[in-house]
């Protein structure tokens, strides 16, 4: 062991001679520094963050202001066939490297979802995870060993919380299954190709710590990764808030992710399973479950600043509510399908992009659907989304 440490100091020696030589030749050659790689979730495409953003020693900050418009069909009680808002407006300031490392999220949003009714950021920032909705300390000692405690991005699915992160404005019918932010401890762990993440935490934001999960990912090559993501609640507890629906925060949860990447092409498949029990704590006699499955594909248009994502979904409940199933669609025993494309041009910090989304929906039970008296099938929207990422 000591023959090898003095070797190493030797082979240090020799490189920071070396590197001195060198930099006295020719001062003018600089090393660069290490590429900015936010915390931030980001989906491959379409939309990426600025490689520069502001710097103030070693804590990087960045942004986005953005705004929307939507029409739509179908409309719920309460929404409106017509409308425009912010949907976002948010600082994120991060340090990246050495042993102590912080995200902190700062700011207004909304969170545009396919078939539920749109709620405008000045109310969804205040029901859902506030004007600070997500935030970390991280330990890393090592390279491949790290701690996160604090408001963290959920392990589960594949689409990230806000309109920035994913390929299309509204997240998707699956999506409506998973949390998106949680109270709590992560640990990840990477050995080569695979990386393992184990979480404790609050669940769907709950405030109430009986949440365990973990996700193990393999990556096959440069372009295909596989993720295996499982999890759920220990117990059962009878919170519902809007950000904490009753039966999905006393879920178990499962995906299947595979990631392919290859010149203009991103292609993403997605399985889930959901399971909800019966418990006379939640007013539920019969047991529950969700099967779905997603396709994403972007295609990125050669020497243009434009891509095109498409997204095709079904999800599928069991149960039925004669025989007690909780509503976890449109209807116990509901089943919806989906079609979304959302065109996409980004010139540097700059982005537009339109979106045209279907929902279809069976065997829904009547006030639980679309429309004035939740008896309409199908739903459709138009969205525009404009910012600028900074």
């Amino acid at each position: 062991m000591k023959k090898r440490i003095l070797l190493l100091l030797l082979f240090i020696v020799a490189l920071s001679s070396a590197y001195a030589q060198t930099a006295t030749k020719d001062t003018a050659k600089v090393v660069p520094p290490p590429p900015f790689v936010s915390m931030l979730g980001m989906a491959p495409g379409p939309l990426t963050m600025t490689p520069e953003p502001i710097k103030a020693g070693s804590i990087y900050i960045s942004g986005v202001a953005s705004a929307l418009a939507q029409a739509q069909t179908g409309v719920y009680p309460g929404d409106k066939p017509l409308q425009s808002d912010i949907s976002n407006a948010q600082v994120f300031i991060q340090k990246i490297d050495g042993v102590f490392q912080f995200y902190l999220q700062v700011g207004a949003y909304s969170l545009p979802d396919l078939g539920v009714p749109y709620m405008r950021s000045g109310l969804a920032t205040n029901a859902f995870y506030g004007v600070f909705p997500q935030g970390f300390i991280k330990i890393a000692p090592t390279s491949t060993f790290s701690i996160e405690v604090g408001k963290l991005p959920t392990l589960i699915g594949a689409e990230y919380t806000f309109s920035i992160e994913n390929m299309n404005i509204q997240r998707g019918l699956l999506w409506n299954q998973e949390n998106a932010v949680n109270r709590g401890v992560q640990v990840n762990y990477t050995a080569g190709p695979i990386t393992i993440a184990a979480s404790y935490n609050d669940g769907l934001y709950s405030n109430n710590y009986n949440w365990l999960w973990g996700s193990v990912t393999y990556a096959v090559n440069a372009t295909n990764t596989l993720a295996l993501i499982g999890g759920g609640s220990t117990s059962r507890t009878t919170i519902s808030t809007p950000v904490t629906p009753l039966y999905l925060n006393n879920e178990q949860i499962y995906n299947l992710i595979y990631t392919h990447t290859s010149g203009q092409w991103t292609v993403v498949p997605y399985l889930q399973y959901t399971s909800v029990p019966a418990s006379p704590l939640l007013s539920t006699m019969q047991n529950a479950a969700t099967y779905g499955a997603v396709l994403f594909v972007s295609y990125a248009v050669p020497k243009s600043n434009f891509t095109i994502p498409l997204r095709f979904e079904y999800i599928n409940s069991t149960g039925s509510a004669a025989a007690g199933a909780p509503n976890l669609i449109y209807g116990p025993g509901s089943n919806a399908w989906s079609v979304t494309v959302t065109p996409t041009y980004q010139n540097k910090k700059f982005f537009a992009r339109g979106e045209l989304s279907y929902v279809g929906a069976g065997n829904i039970t009547k006030g639980a659907a679309f429309g004035p008296n939740g008896t309409d099938n199908t739903q459709s929207r138009a969205l525009i989304e404009v910012g600028f990422l900074f």
